[in-house]
């Protein structure tokens, strides 16, 4: 059983270094947003492309107050919290599997 234990463990350990970098590429295009990078650059693209779909969602919850739009702090926050959560409980799982 503990070959399952390792395998859940490694699962939790890569769930965590992905929600770690997509909440980094998050931050990056929030920074981005402020100097009004060129559009038609293949990594501003990249980056709106993939973190527009979890965006929208909190931007269809939440209105921009004034000229500022609050989502991507709601966001982080919220992915923040699933990644605390569903990191630990495998960790916790793994270590009962061992």
């Amino acid at each position: 059983m503990f070959v399952m234990g390792n395998f859940v463990a490694a699962v939790a350990d890569l769930l965590n270094s992905l929600l770690t970098i997509y909440s980094w590429a998050i931050l990056i295009r929030v920074l981005l947003s402020w100097v009004s990078p060129d559009p038609f650059n293949p990594i501003v693209q990249f980056l709106v492309r993939v973190t527009d779909p979890y965006l929208e969602l909190f931007r269809r919850i939440i209105p921009p107050i004034g000229m500022m739009d609050i989502s991507p702090i709601i966001a982080l926050v919220v992915l923040n919290v699933a990644q605390r959560f569903l990191v630990k409980t495998l960790l916790d799982w793994s270590m009962t599997l061992r």
